[in-house]
């Protein structure tokens, strides 16, 4: 059976960590700043882990991540 490719797109947006939990960049961090108050901005800047619903999808698309 051939080797599974690694989607490009997924890779670069997101991070596995060494306990294995995917973690993704928080929307509305990128454009329209001046209305958002500074605490929100703040928050936006962190990373957040993937649902659970979707953490079996990025595992498809990463095969050789986990």
């Amino acid at each position: 059976m051939p080797k599974l490719k690694t989607k490009r797109a997924a890779r670069k947006r997101f991070k596995i960590t060494a306990s294995k939990k995917v973690l993704h960049k928080k929307a509305n961090k990128s454009h329209i700043l001046t209305k958002k108050s500074a605490k929100r901005i703040r928050q936006l800047g962190r990373q957040a882990e993937v649902s659970p619903a979707d953490r079996r999808l990025v595992k498809k698309m990463l095969p050789y991540d986990f």
